[in-house]
């Protein structure tokens, strides 16, 4: 992905934050980008109007789904140029996407799912490491919805809170290397999933850095349109 010539392919992605942090939305638009944009595809990073600046528990993932699907109708109402090919709905949890892919006629792609599709394929053990503990039966529950839980080796977690970490992104890095570890050494992951939106500046550290293979959310779901795309 990323490193190939351009295609005959053109038209937009929508990359939507759930979050309403800015600052998420243009580090995550400049992955996809590079790695869209060399296959004839431009990207364009929305943000959540509403909710929180950070998803970090149940209730939150449930709320933004209404905010993701507002933001994506919005922007193709008031769309004057460009055809937009396929949507990516950049959180972990995937909020919205069941939606969205209901009623658009183009691809939805959610950034968790595919990372599972990524990091279980060939039905290999995967993990996911993370900063948020509140989430992790929310993981669980989309590897099952994926039909992947026979070969999920389960959530390895940070010891500091996901708010700690995002201000700090050394720690971040230190904390979820150390829970990449857990995940391939003691629980057997032949791959561990970054599972943050968040997280994914720290994800292509790790990915540079770590001996286990690290499933990097963006890219993967940049890898899955194209792949949908054809």
């Amino acid at each position: 992905m990323g490193t190939g010539p351009a295609t005959g392919r053109r038209g937009t992605v929508l990359l939507v934050n759930p979050n309403t942090n800015a600052k998420t939305t243009e580090m995550m638009t400049e992955l996809a980008t590079a790695e869209l944009t060399p296959q004839g595809l431009d990207v364009v990073g929305l943000t959540a109007a509403a909710g929180p600046a950070m998803i970090i528990d149940p209730g939150s993932l449930a709320e933004s789904a209404a905010h993701v699907r507002t933001a994506v109708l919005d922007y193709l109402a008031g769309q004057t140029g460009g055809d937009v090919v396929a949507v990516i709905v950049a959180a972990i949890g995937d909020p919205g996407r069941e939606q969205l892919s209901k009623e658009l006629a183009i691809p939805v792609v959610g950034i968790g799912q595919a990372s599972i599709h990524a990091a279980s394929r060939s039905n290999r053990s995967f993990g996911m490491a993370t900063s948020t503990p509140l989430l992790a039966g929310s993981l669980a529950k989309l590897v099952a919805t994926h039909g992947k839980s026979e070969w999920f080796a389960g959530v390895r977690l940070t010891p500091s809170e996901p708010l700690v970490l995002a201000a700090d992104p050394e720690q971040q890095y230190q904390e979820l290397a150390a829970a990449v570890r857990e995940s391939s050494e003691t629980d057997g992951a032949g791959a561990v999933i970054i599972a943050g939106g968040p997280l994914s500046a720290t994800a292509r550290r790790l990915a540079e850095s770590s001996r286990a293979e690290i499933i990097q959310p963006v890219p993967s779901a940049c890898g899955l349109v194209l792949e949908i795309l054809g």
